[in-house]
């Protein structure tokens, strides 16, 4: 719409009023049909009747659809007949052919065009495409690729072993091609079962008993497959399901021997010899070759080996006599081999060994029967039972008697309860603990057996101190023989110390012994040493041959023989000055002499001693290079200084002084 106003060109002012114009633009045909949401996808099912609709496409066009045709759009179908049609309006797709299979067929490509000026001649034109996909129906029933299958299973096959598979086919998807499998006749239906694999789908045929070549060679079984999930709108296209028929054979195979019976129980006597028959046990070949068949019994379900079996027959017999008393039933097995094969089958034998009667009776216990001293003639003071280790036998039971040496005492007396007990009673009164406390028994026990077995069993009774209300208070007799004393646990005690202090002093000898320390502590003015000399010099430097140094390091040990050095001599002799040797003794024989001598004086010191021999060698120019000097020279020394050098140097001091005065005292012996 526009607006027109006229004014005046001098002055601008408005001729008249304005004026109003409408203009309209006429639209052309410029713009074509476009669509705006393809491509398209669609699903349609197969077997769909004709004219089933797929899909509705639309096109849209930018010219006035008021004005003329520019926008009047009429569709058609460039791709895709004879399959499907479009409504040339509306646009919408359907099916155009009957029975479209999507297992022949599952996808198709449409391509639609829109074109304006209503189809005419000079009208512009789009296109979009079109994938239509035909969904499954279950318009397929199952099929067997074969109608007869043949399978073979080994005779030595267990259950549940497989024996083979097959599987029908249906070319529908999903649920609509599930095919379910079962039995439905056959001469094998209990020899055999039927399971279908999840992920296979096949049909699984698995052993469902054992098969015997032997008894039969073959079996024959029809197996059906069919949908679990039919459309009702197809089911006039049925029926879905299908059948094959499966032939097994029996193969022939090594298989050990069987025992006719599943397990043999047999009896045998205990104490029966050695070699009696037990029972026989019997396998056999099932195989067409029948083959001989040996026996034999595996060592550990016969340990010990009471029983041996005949290889051939499989007769059963004892080794040695059997005790059921010591075992009342034996579980063995028997072992059955072909010859000539590794393969074998066992048994079990249970073997009960029957009961004898070779024990005798005896007391159920053996506990002593304590008896107050005060008890009253008549008074029941045990009740005896017996016990046996063979088998009792329907009403057996044991009766008792005294034996015949205590029959007729004056003690006691013993009376059979008839119920396997005894009771005993005492005859007099005035039982003492003094005069006799313990009393035997002897009691006679037959068993009734068949044979017979009897025993003679003690039954010990001890008289007891008892108060007024019978109550014991002491069986033994010790108290009225022994004083009163020290209780057990003082003489525990003291015993305890006196073997504590033993091996205390044991210890301490052995530690003194083992130190080399003298048994007898000396005083101390006892412990000094003893000074021999002689007068007689060595011969210096030029003396090599005056005396053996070895034989003088050790004197005693020279002879073989060592003084004993633990006691302390009981005499105390005077130091006797040797013999001045003669130039012509042999220094080594001299110095023999004197180690003789000091061997042989029986107060030898418990300490060590110098003897100084005061001889030098033949032709020595040297003097002398002792500091003491000869016993028949008066030394010129004078030691009394040793005493000013203090207490260190008084055991020298009174050793010298008193050596001095001790070899003066033996010179005037020796004058006088």
């Amino acid at each position: 719409m526009s607006y027109l106003l006229a004014v005046d060109r001098d002055t601008n002012k408005p001729l008249e009023p304005p004026s109003e114009f409408i203009v309209k633009v006429q639209d052309i045909n410029d713009n074509p049909p476009e669509f705006l949401h393809g491509p398209y996808y669609a699903r349609v099912p197969e077997m769909s009747n004709v004219g089933t609709s797929v899909v509705q496409v639309t096109a849209t066009d930018a010219d006035d659809p008021t004005y003329g045709n520019s926008a009047r759009l009429v569709y058609s179908i460039l791709q895709g007949q004879p399959y499907f049609s479009v409504e040339s309006q509306t646009g919408i797709i359907r099916t155009a052919l009957p029975n479209m299979d999507r297992e022949a067929r599952q996808e198709y490509d449409v391509v639609i065009q829109a074109k304006d000026m209503g189809g005419h001649m000079g009208g512009l034109s789009g296109t979009t495409q079109v994938k239509i996909t035909l969904t499954d129906v279950n318009d397929n029933p199952p099929k067997f690729p074969q109608s007869v299958y043949s399978m073979s299973v080994s005779e030595d096959k267990v259950p549940g072993e497989e024996v083979g598979r097959l599987k029908a086919k249906d070319p529908d998807l999903g649920d609509n091609g599930m095919v379910s499998y079962r039995l439905i006749d056959g001469d094998g239906l209990s020899m055999f079962e039927l399971s279908t694999d999840s992920e296979t789908r096949e049909a699984v045929i698995k052993l469902k008993k054992h098969v015997d070549f032997e008894t039969k060679r073959s079996y024959t079984l029809k197996v059906e497959g069919s949908n679990p999930y039919i459309d009702p709108q197809y089911i006039a296209w049925g029926p879905y399901k299908d059948e094959a028929t499966i032939k097994i054979s029996v193969e022939d195979a090594d298989e050990p021997p069987v025992f006719v019976a599943a397990s043999y129980t047999f009896e045998v006597e205990e104490n029966a010899p050695e070699g009696t028959a037990v029972g026989r046990v019997h396998a056999k070949d099932t195989d067409v070759a029948n083959n001989p068949v040996r026996y034999m019994i595996p060592l550990y379900t016969d340990i010990e080996q009471f029983f041996r079996v005949n290889p051939e027959d499989g007769m059963i017999t004892t080794t040695r006599p059997l005790d059921r008393e010591a075992q009342n039933w034996h579980n063995i097995s028997v072992s059955a081999t072909e010859i000539g094969h590794h393969q074998d089958t066992k048994v079990r034998v249970d073997i009960r060994v029957k009961d004898v009667n070779d024990n005798p009776p005896e007391f159920a216990t053996n506990n002593e029967v304590l008896m107050c001293e005060t008890v009253m003639p008549g008074r029941v003071i045990e009740t005896v039972s017996a016990v046996d280790k063979d088998e009792m036998a329907h009403r057996q039971h044991f009766t008792f008697s005294l034996a015949p040496e205590v029959a007729h005492n004056h003690n006691f007396s013993l009376k059979d309860n008839r119920d396997s007990t005894a009771s005993v009673y005492v005859l007099r009164k005035g039982f003492s603990r003094l005069t006799q406390d313990v009393y035997f028994l002897p009691i006679k026990i037959n068993d009734n057996g068949v044979p017979a077995m009897t025993s003679t069993n003690t039954l010990t009774i001890r008289v007891c101190s008892c108060d007024s209300r019978d109550t014991i208070l002491s069986c033994n007799v010790e108290p009225y023989v022994l004083p009163p004393g020290l209780s057990t646990g003082a003489l525990i005690a003291i015993l305890a110390c006196i073997v504590i202090l033993l091996a205390i002093v044991v210890l301490f000898v052995a530690l003194r012994r083992q130190k080399k320390e003298p048994l007898i502590v000396f005083e101390e003015e006892d412990i000094r040493e003893n000074i021999i000399t002689y007068d007689d010099e060595g011969g210096g430097e030029e003396d090599t041959e005056a005396f053996d140094i070895a034989t003088l390091q050790n004197p005693d040990g020279a002879n073989g023989f060592l003084p004993r050095k633990d006691i302390k001599p009981e005499l105390q002799f005077s130091i006797r000055p040797g013999p001045a040797a003669a130039n012509s003794v042999d220094v080594d024989d001299f110095i023999k002499t004197r180690i003789a001598e000091a061997d042989g004086d029986p107060t030898a010191p418990p300490y060590d001693s110098i003897q100084i021999y005061g001889y030098e060698g033949r032709g020595s120019l040297a003097g002398s290079l002792s500091s003491l000097e000869s016993v028949t020279t008066e030394s010129d020394l004078d030691y009394d200084y040793l005493q000013s050098w203090g207490p260190r140097f008084k055991k020298l001091a009174d050793l010298y002084g008193t050596k001095d005065c001790f070899m003066n005292d033996g010179d005037d012996e020796d004058d006088s």
